[in-house]
């Protein structure tokens, strides 16, 4: 063996420094302050999910009595009764078929509408649709129920589906900046290759704008899933309720049943949870490509 070959630095040396330069970050001030603010408000945001979760483990008396408190026992009797009496199955097929369908709606409007502009600039489409964003959607219930009671699609599903689709404005919103950095020349090269229109945003633009994409459609699927307002307005049969209204039922007019009702909001919860956390990457990814790109 050579002197060169025993004086050699052992293989992992650079490894120790890794964890000594995390420390030295750790121990800096800002580190610090900054543990020491977000740990309470992390603890403040969990705790109502905690509050949510440990009453479906209980009775109604247990929730009553101590509702922040550990169970007595572990207990999933709240869950057996809620897929026992309630429909979850058919409102989840509900809301999964409405929301999927509003969302490629949404997401096929709004990216034509952004293309369009892109390719005319036309100033009047883009006023008309400041105009229809300004418009608070309460505002315009009443019209709407009018209008959907003569089409004869009030208490259906697919009542519900066009009318999401007016989310369509605020994805043109998001989408259309995000479109603006797209390289012209490739666009100008599909057209004198004799591509039209829409090829153009088919096979050109669609592909090259899809992390914007993922990331509108995220926002608006947690939208969809989550609200209450139109279903509980245009939606009375029980066979084509959505989860969030197979909620509401639990709350009665002079008493509430806490442990169901918490119960199905935990039930409501988990896939948005499950989608959320699985999607992360793809919100931070197209929120800030436009702006690299830019």
């Amino acid at each position: 063996m050579s002197t060169r070959e025993i004086a050699a630095p052992p293989a992992s040396a650079p490894s120790v420094t890794a964890p000594r330069r995390r420390q030295r970050v750790l121990s800096r001030p800002g580190a610090i302050l900054t543990s020491l603010i977000m740990i309470p408000l992390a603890v403040l945001v969990g705790l109502p999910f905690y509050y949510l979760v440990v009453n479906t483990l209980k009775t109604q008396a247990e929730t009553t009595a101590s509702p922040l408190a550990l169970p007595s026992t572990f207990n999933l009797d709240n869950y057996i009764e809620v897929f026992t009496e309630v429909p979850v199955a058919q409102a989840f097929v509900n809301t999964l078929y409405v929301t999927v369908a509003s969302i490629l709606l949404m997401l096929l409007v709004g990216s034509m509408a952004a293309f369009s502009v892109i390719m005319r600039t036309s100033r009047l489409m883009v006023v008309l649709l400041v105009i229809a964003f300004l418009v608070p959607g309460q505002v315009t219930l009443i019209p709407l129920y009018r209008l959907l009671s003569d089409a004869r699609l009030v208490d259906t599903l697919e009542g519900l589906i066009i009318l999401y689709s007016a989310g369509a404005v605020f994805c043109y919103f998001l989408i259309v900046g995000y479109m603006r950095t797209l390289p012209g020349e490739v666009i100008e090269a599909a057209r004198i290759d004799g591509a039209g229109p829409w090829q153009i945003y088919w096979r050109i633009a669609l592909p090259l704008i899809r992390p914007i994409l993922v990331t509108v459609g995220v926002f608006q699927t947690m939208w969809v899933w989550n609200d209450f307002l139109l279903p509980v307005v245009f939606i009375s049969s029980t066979e084509k309720q959505t989860l969030v209204l197979q909620t509401y039922k639990a709350v009665g007019e002079f008493s509430t049943d806490w442990p169901m009702f918490l119960t199905l909001s935990v039930i409501v919860l988990i896939p948005m949870v499950i989608f959320f956390i699985a999607m992360q990457r793809h919100i931070v990814r197209g929120l800030i490509a436009g702006s690299v790109k830019g």
